[in-house]
């Protein structure tokens, strides 16, 4: 790992910063971060409404320079249910939606500890069943010409949503891909997955930043093992999307997250994993642009347009690494 870099995680993975005590301060920072000038890009904010309360859930619509498919991606956005937001998450979607060639739907679901476990659940659930049965709203005519996408806890909804709309009978996705997903209730040392114990210091997202984002989402521990929360413990991982998981080398959720893909593959599902070597949680969505990034997305790219066939030995070879 290029050493800048890994002293710059050092420094973002400082104990000093508690979540649960500076998420405004966070929040405020990022808000700055993302201000831009809203023509250098072509966007729609619409809003659905939730049959809960009736408060508004914003989505935004991104088009892309050069339209190359039909189909649309509706994005969930990761910061550990608690930070993050449709502005700040603006810039990824351009390049998204460039470098796919698809219009994208971003939803900004509400946030905890204002809104913990279900808020943010039930409105990315709210938003994907309204679209599902109202396709006419987003210019497809089936159902399968949307994926499912998300990053992180974005990730984790996109993939309770899967799972609810199945258990509820209702039409699943086609597709879901899955970056760096949280599948799991518990990020001490000693969780059952290695990668937690590895690089749960000094890579940017901590132990203690997970078990703050937790503590935040859902306060009860117990609660925590619920399957809408922590998507591996289900009973069931059968009739889930196709599935195209990545995951990072270096990141803390990496062996949970391929674990979940594992699931799913062994319940009969068609899942993908890559490991994205020398990278870091939330590679993907970090300011920096190098070849691993580029790689992905071409790796996204071509699994949206069904060009990841190829051979036996190709296959085992590229499902290692990226």
């Amino acid at each position: 790992m290029n050493p800048i870099l890994r002293l710059v995680l050092k420094l973002l993975s400082s104990p000093k910063i508690n979540m649960q005590e500076d998420y405004e301060k966070v929040r405020k920072v990022q808000a700055i971060l993302a201000r831009s000038p809203k023509n250098k890009y072509k966007f729609l904010d619409r809003a659905i409404y939730s049959t809960e309360d009736g408060h508004e859930i914003p989505v935004r619509v991104f088009y892309p320079e050069e339209k190359r498919s039909d189909e649309v991606i509706l994005f969930f956005h990761g910061g550990g249910w608690v930070l993050g937001g449709i502005d700040t998450y603006t810039k990824d979607c351009i390049k998204m939606a460039d470098r796919t060639g698809r219009v994208i739907l971003s939803v900004d679901y509400r946030k905890a500890p204002e809104n913990p476990f279900p808020a943010g659940f039930e409105d990315c659930y709210r938003v994907t069943e309204v679209l599902f049965n109202n396709l006419n709203l987003i210019g497809v005519d089936d159902y399968r010409k949307v994926t499912l996408m998300g990053n992180s806890a974005g990730a984790n909804l996109a993939a309770v949503v899967s799972m609810r709309l199945r258990d509820e009978g209702k039409i699943v996705p086609h597709k879901q891909i899955l970056v760096n997903p949280v599948t799991y209730w518990y990020h001490q040392e000693d969780a059952p997955f290695l990668s937690v114990d590895l690089y749960g210091q000094d890579y940017g997202l901590t132990r203690k930043k997970m078990q703050e984002y937790m503590d935040m989402y859902e306060p009860d521990i117990e609660k925590r093992k619920n399957p809408y929360i922590s998507p591996l413990m289900a009973k069931d991982f059968t009739n889930q999307p196709k599935t195209l998981l990545i995951s990072s080398e270096f990141d803390l959720l990496r062996d949970e997250g391929e674990a979940y893909g594992r699931e799913l593959k062994a319940a009969g599902n068609e899942v993908r994993i890559f490991r994205a070597n020398g990278t870091v949680h939330n590679y993907l969505y970090a300011p920096i642009q190098n070849e691993i990034v580029d790689q992905t997305y071409d790796l996204i790219h071509k699994y949206l347009d069904d060009q990841l066939e190829g051979s036996e030995k190709n296959r085992k070879q590229s499902e290692t690494s990226t």
